[in-house]
C-alpha cells in the first residue's frame, strides 16, 4: 500500500449520493495513509437553475461559495477526505459546433484549475497523484498542469455519446494515450484500453463486506410469494421487455425495483402491473438491510456493445446478504459462474428466478457469502494502491 502521498481526484461523480460509487470507496480507503483531495463533478448554471426549480439537487452554497468549496469530510470508513467543489460552469457539451464548445469549454477549464490549484496550494499539496475517474475532458485539459508525479485514469465503464457527443471518443483517446497507466473494472474493458495504453490493468468493483454482512440471510425464506429485487439506478440500461415478460408470467412474484428513476418508459411499461412495486431512492448505508429480504435479485442490463463493459457494482453487494442472482447476459464474468445464474433469452429469465428461489439453500447461501467476502472494498483498493506504485 502507498503510504503518504497526495492524492487528487478529477471526479465524474459528487461524493456524496443515492448510489454506492467505486471511485469514493476506493479513495475512503487511500485516506487511511494519504491525503485525499476529491474534486466533485463540475456543474454548470442549468444545474442550479434545475436546483431552484425543485428538479435537481446540487450543492448551491458551496458552487457560489455562501459556503466552503473546500471542506474537510469524514467517510464511511471513519477516514478524513478533503472535498472540493467548483464553481458553476457554462453547459457545453449539447453544443454541435466546436468552435462554441472549445471557446466555453476553455472558459470552464480555467475557473476549474484556478480553483483547484488555489485548493492543492491551500492543502501543500506537491506533485500529487492525479487520478482522473471517467472524466475525459477535464482529465486530458489538466494532464501535466498539476505538477503531478502520474497522472491515472480510473476507467469504470465504457463512454457513450448521449450526453457528451461524438467528440467524446476522440477525446478519450487522447486522454487515454497520454496517462501514464489506465484502471478499468471490467475484463472486456480492460482488454479494449490495452490496445490504447499497454499501460493497463484491471480493478474490479467490491462491496463493503462488513457492512453487508451484518445483514446476510441464514435461511430460506419460507414464504408462498417471492420476492424479487433491484435496488440501483432505474435507467435506460434495463431491458424492459425481458422483466415485463418474468412480471407477466410469474403472477406469485413481488417484484420491487427500489432507485433513481431515470427511464420513464420502465415505470409507464410496469406501473400498471398488481405485482410491481416501485421506490424511491436509499442511501447506500440503508442498501444492505433492504437486500437482504428478497428471495432473489435481479440485473437486467440490455445486451448492447455498451454494457459489455460493465462489472455491476451490485453484482457482490446481492452475494454478500446471500440472495441468488438472475441476470441477462450482458456481460462476459466468468468468475462467477455456478455463483448467478445467466439467462439465454426473456422467457429463460423468468424460469431462471423459479429455479432459484426453488432450489435455494442455506449452503449456497454461505457460498455466496463467503465468495464476496473476498470481493471486499479492503482488497481491491490494495490492489488499486499497488498499481499506483509502479508509476511514481
Amino acid at each position: 500500500m502507498i503510504k503518504g502521498e497526495n492524492i487528487v481526484c478529477i471526479s465524474n461523480t459528487t461524493w456524496f449520493g443515492n448510489y454506492a460509487k467505486s471511485t469514493v470507496q476506493i479513495l475512503s480507503r487511500l485516506a487511511k495513509h494519504n491525503n485525499v483531495l476529491f474534486v466533485e463533478y463540475p456543474h454548470t448554471f442549468k444545474d442550479v437553475i434545475a436546483t431552484l426549480m425543485g428538479k435537481q439537487n446540487v450543492t448551491i452554497a458551496r458552487m457560489v461559495r455562501l459556503e466552503k468549496g473546500l471542506q474537510l469530510i469524514e467517510t464511511d470508513v471513519h477516514t478524513k477526505v478533503h472535498d472540493l467543489v467548483v464553481p458553476p460552469g457554462i453547459p457545453v457539451y449539447f453544443l454541435k459546433n466546436e468552435g462554441l464548445f472549445n471557446l466555453f469549454f476553455s472558459v470552464n477549464v480555467f475557473i476549474y484549475k484556478v480553483v483547484l490549484k488555489k485548493a492543492l496550494k491551500k492543502l501543500h499539496f506537491n506533485n500529487p497523484i492525479v487520478i482522473t475517474a471517467y472524466n475525459p475532458f477535464y482529465g486530458l485539459s489538466l494532464i501535466d498542469k498539476l505538477n503531478e508525479k502520474a497522472h491515472i485514469y480510473y476507467c469504470y465503464d465504457g463512454v457513450e455519446s448521449g450526453f457528451f457527443g461524438n467528440r467524446i471518443f476522440d477525446v478519450e483517446d487522447k486522454f487515454s494515450k497520454k496517462v501514464k497507466a489506465i484502471i478499468t473494472t471490467s475484463d472486456y474493458l480492460n482488454e479494449e484500453k490495452k490496445k490504447i495504453n499497454p499501460n493497463t490493468f484491471v480493478v474490479k468493483n467490491g462491496v463493503d463486506f462488513p457492512v453487508f454482512e451484518k445483514f446476510s440471510k441464514k435461511e430460506v425464506f419460507n414464504r408462498e410469494r417471492k420476492r424479487v429485487g433491484f435496488i440501483g439506478s432505474l435507467d435506460p440500461r434495463f431491458d424492459i421487455e425481458t422483466v415485463e415478460n418474468a412480471v407477466k408470467t410469474l403472477t406469485n412474484f413481488d417484484f420491487e425495483f427500489t432507485g433513481d428513476m431515470r427511464n420513464l418508459v420502465l415505470k409507464s411499461r410496469l406501473s400498471k402491473y398488481s405485482n410491481v412495486k416501485f421506490f424511491d431512492p436509499i442511501k447506500p448505508n440503508d442498501v444492505p438491510q433492504i437486500l437482504a429480504t428478497y428471495d432473489v435479485g435481479i440485473i437486467p442490463y440490455i445486451v448492447n456493445e455498451v454494457n459489455k463493459n460493465i462489472y455491476p457494482l451490485k453484482i457482490n453487494e446481492y452475494l454478500a446478504v446471500g440472495v441468488p442472482l438472475v441476470m441477462t447476459p450482458f456481460a462476459v464474468l466468468p468468475e462467477f459462474d455456478g455463483l448467478v445464474s445467466i439467462s439465454n433469452d426473456i422467457k429463460d429469465f423468468a424460469k431462471k428466478l423459479v429455479e432459484e428461489t426453488d432450489n435455494d439453500t442455506k449452503e449456497k447461501i454461505e457460498k455466496r457469502v463467503k465468495f464476496a467476502a473476498s470481493n471486499s472494498w479492503e482488497a481491491r483498493t490494495e490492489s488499486f494502491s499497488d498499481i499506483l506504485e509502479k508509476f511514481i
